[in-house]
């Protein structure tokens, strides 16, 4: 089983995001993502910068996957998104259905977890037509992935979301620009203020959402590393980590302890508000269940 860093789905600076992914160089992943998939106006990274990292990383002897924006409101991003998918030098990840429109015909697409998959026959379909990885969606469970193992193309791999604050939704507005009564278009670059997104807490002061610029994410980090025996029973090929500002290092290796150890568990740093399980186990998101 291998081991993904998923794109970086933050506003970070370019200062920031060159010296994030020279640590990532060093540290045991397999396979990277890369590229801006939240929102287009996030443009400091231009797609020489993204394809710079991406040989950095190629030489450190990591898989480089670049990967296309979740939501496409302008010819802008669709002559973007263009350019990535054509590019010859490394595989692309498709978040959208005008990007999987694109990659027709290549056979070294991954389809990202943003692509609505819930069925066999849909992974038939993108399989003939040239992905060779799918990611699971996240608000699926394992009684359902279990299925999909049973029925999807052999060839097919899977990748698993197994570590992060999951993405939930994502809007033509943006939520962190209304939080301070600005229009999208006159955002202020205010989701820079926040390299791990806006906490929205619920009345009684549960952690309920990040807000993140045009995205939503669960407020507290998906944990599947307990699950990671169950994991191995269903044939998953990849586990998937979402990077965040800190301990991103101890979070990697933890997951790499335990892969390499034919471990179940391994210890993490526990986040302020707990983890949640409960898509896995066919419950409410945001719940955290033990076994």
């Amino acid at each position: 089983m291998q081991l993904s860093l998923g794109p970086v789905q933050y506003f970070w600076s370019r200062e920031k995001i060159f010296s994030f992914y020279a640590e990532i160089a060093e540290l045991p992943v397999d396979i990277v993502y890369l590229g801006e998939v939240v929102c287009a106006k996030r443009r400091q990274l231009k797609l020489q910068d993204w394809l710079e990292i991406a040989e950095k990383l190629s030489h450190a002897g990591k898989e480089v996957i670049l990967s296309t924006l979740t939501l496409i409101v302008a010819d802008s991003e669709l002559s973007q998104m263009k350019k990535i998918c054509h590019n010859a030098s490394y595989a692309v990840e498709a978040n959208d259905m005008s990007a999987l429109h694109l990659l027709e015909g290549r056979s070294d697409f991954i389809v990202g977890p943003h692509v609505n998959m819930y069925n066999a026959e849909t992974l038939a379909l993108l399989h003939e037509t040239g992905a060779r990885r799918w990611v699971f969606p996240v608000e699926l469970s394992r009684q359902t992935l279990a299925q999909l193992q049973q029925q999807k193309p052999a060839t097919l791999q899977t990748e698993v979301f197994a570590w992060g604050h999951l993405p939930l939704s994502f809007s033509a507005r943006c939520f962190t620009a209304r939080a301070f009564d600005l229009a999208r278009d006159q955002c202020e670059f205010r989701c820079e203020d926040f390299e791990h997104g806006m906490p929205l807490y619920t009345q009684d002061q549960q952690n309920l959402f990040l807000v993140n610029g045009i995205q939503l994410q669960s407020g507290v980090p998906c944990n599947l590393l307990p699950e990671l025996d169950e994991l191995r029973q269903l044939g998953v090929d990849v586990l998937r980590i979402s990077p965040q500002a800190k301990n991103m290092a101890a979070i990697i290796q933890a997951f790499r302890t335990a892969l390499d150890n034919d471990a179940t568990t391994a210890e993490l740093p526990m986040p302020e508000d707990g983890w949640c399980n409960g898509y896995w186990h066919g419950e409410a998101g945001m719940s955290w269940l033990t076994n």
